[in-house]
């Protein structure tokens, strides 16, 4: 079996993905969905650019998902202060019931993906994995 590191993080990347997307399809939310969901309840009022950033999504695609979770009742985007260029979006009250649905859902993914490890440990990995992506994105966080 292929124990190298990239096998690895794509592996247990694929199916972490699977578990969230499988409680997030339960809730009638898409791929892509759940993590504007998440951000947008940290992070409310934001321009789309944003959360293509955050999210580590395509502009294009970013603009494809609010369409259809706006159509949902998800989100609502809106211009603000007489600036006519930059919209911003927030969530909808069913949005953010939504949302604490899907933090829910990473929640039990992370218990589950954390299961037998100490307090310590977790920390560790997620302190390393947050520096492999910052080596490997150039970005800081």
């Amino acid at each position: 079996m292929n124990t190298s590191f990239h096998h690895m993080l794509m592996r247990t990347y694929f199916c972490f993905h699977k578990q969230v997307m499988d409680g997030a399809k339960r809730e009638g939310l898409t791929s892509g969905q759940p993590k504007i969901l998440e951000f947008l309840l940290r992070s409310p009022g934001v321009e789309q650019k944003t959360i293509a950033e955050n999210c580590e999504i395509e502009a294009a695609t970013v603009g494809n998902l609010l369409g259809r979770m706006e159509s949902a009742g998800l989100i609502e985007r809106r211009r603000e202060g007489g600036n006519r260029r930059s919209i911003f979006v927030y969530l909808t009250e069913g949005g953010k019931a939504a949302a604490r649905k899907v933090e829910e859902i990473f929640a039990r993914a992370e218990e589950k993906a954390f299961a037998g490890m100490s307090e310590q440990e977790a920390e560790n990995l997620s302190k390393s994995l947050k520096k492999v992506y910052q080596n490997i994105s150039n970005k800081e966080e």
